[in-house]
């Protein structure tokens, strides 16, 4: 949700922020990777915090219990999963369709939302009908669609996003979000008076991806770049990257909905948005609603993904999907800012408390550095410079009006999550 944030507490210098969830899940794929597609068919972790590998024989299945893990034998192997998906690929696009692998059932889950039509789904399911009985079909509620649309910190003339994860090509700093958010070019504010111009949008790739680089004002991230807001005040290292693993208990932060868990439901799943085709996302049972668009995805202080999309909301629950942070990095070509431990082991120190806060409160998002917007009088109330015929694009989404209220009742909802989020991974509290 905010990048530049700060925690309010400097951290314990003696708890290193760790990563004990990422255990499980690198036994699991170290052990698909070594058996390979051909004789597995997944891995997640299990209830008890295991790792649970599918195989597709007793032999396999045997290495894996050698190996400490669970072993499921299932009917059909990873590559098979992978063929039901390309024939899915390559029918006729229907806008509103989702599918992924449920390792778990070992099957492929086609879901339809609202707005599919009978006929559409009919065809749907007369194509997964001759992929296979592997292949389940399910309708569900509500509409598969970007969340953008009301967020806080950063407003542009494409809307309103939250930012996700601060990132470096080692001369300049960018702030990682979702792609759908905005093309290229456009200019992003932390404040709707519009005199605190955050960046620019460098680079887009949506659809097919849902990423893109937002360059700072300045080129600088500073200070807090590594920390998340989570609200209250308060913040979580981020200490590295990864793929997470089905299973995995996972947050997402976003400034409509707050704080908030689930997990990993899903892994290399293709979302067919009204704008496009989007794969490889991570699905996870997470709620998000509009405005949690580019948020982060988190485990323990390490980053999944930002927010790209999903059905429901977080009143009645719904399937939000995420864009891998490592795919991204890799197709962008850089790295995550990260707190590191200082000298002795000890957690690197919370920058001060004079620094940029947390935008948690209407105004209070500092990400980029303050300068007169080109073009425009500074100070100017930016939903007038928005809806001026010169700047107006096919994204505005602007509903500042509504913003104080908004962000005060998803704060108070979010309180819980916070709690449990302490409760859960104190370790690296910030």
């Amino acid at each position: 949700m905010v990048t530049r944030a700060m925690a309010s507490e400097p951290p314990d210098g003696s708890a290193v922020p760790r990563t004990y969830a990422s255990q499980p899940a690198d036994t699991g794929t170290a052990l698909v990777s070594r058996l390979g597609n051909s004789r597995t068919a997944g891995t997640w972790i299990g209830d008890d915090g295991r790792p649970v590998v599918a195989v597709t024989d007793k032999e396999a299945a045997a290495e894996v219990r050698r190996a400490g893990a669970e072993a499921k034998v299932v009917s059909h192997s990873m590559n098979e999963l992978k063929s039901a998906a390309s024939t899915l690929r390559s029918a006729p696009r229907v806008t509103g369709t989702a599918w992924a692998m449920d390792y778990r059932t070992n099957q492929v889950v086609v879901r339809g939302d609202s707005t599919v039509s009978a006929d559409d789904w009919s065809r749907m399911t007369k194509v997964a009908g001759g992929i296979g009985t592997f292949v389940r079909m399910e309708r569900t509620e509500g509409t598969f669609t970007p969340r953008l649309n009301g967020a806080l910190p950063i407003l542009s003339t494409a809307g309103r996003c939250s930012a996700g994860f601060n990132v470096t090509d080692g001369q300049r700093d960018f702030i990682l979000t979702a792609g759908h958010c905005g093309p290229t070019g456009s200019v992003w504010f932390a404040d709707t008076g519009g005199s605190e111009q955050v960046g620019k949008t460098v680079t887009q790739s949506f659809p097919g991806n849902d990423f893109s680089l937002v360059q700072y004002a300045d080129g600088k991230a500073g200070d807090g770049a590594a920390v998340v807001a989570i609200g209250d005040g308060k913040g979580v290292q981020i200490t590295g990257a990864a793929d997470p693993s089905v299973g995995q208990r996972v947050f997402r932060s976003g400034s409509t909905s707050g704080l908030r868990d689930g997990q990993v439901t899903a892994l290399n799943a293709t979302v067919n948005y009204p704008e496009g085709t989007v794969t490889g996302l991570i699905e996870t049972n997470v709620c998000a609603e509009p405005g949690d668009s580019g948020g982060p995805l988190f485990s323990e202080g390490v980053a999944l993904g930002v927010t790209s999309g999903g059905s429901g909301d977080c009143q009645s629950g719904g399937t939000t999907f995420f864009q891998p942070v490592t795919k991204a990095l890799t197709d962008l070509d850089v790295q995550l800012l990260v707190a590191t431990p200082a000298a002795g082991g000890s957690a690197a120190p919370s920058p001060s408390a004079s620094a940029t806060q947390s935008a948690i409160a209407p105004g209070a998002a500092a990400p980029g550095a303050s300068a007169p917007v080109a073009g425009g009088t500074a100070g100017e109330p930016l939903l007038s410079r928005l809806t001026d015929s010169r700047n107006v694009g096919p994204g505005l989404l602007v509903i500042a009006g509504s913003l104080i209220a908004l962000v005060a009742t998803r704060y108070i909802r979010a309180e819980q999550d916070r709690k449990a989020y302490r409760r859960y991974y104190s370790a690296t509290w910030g």
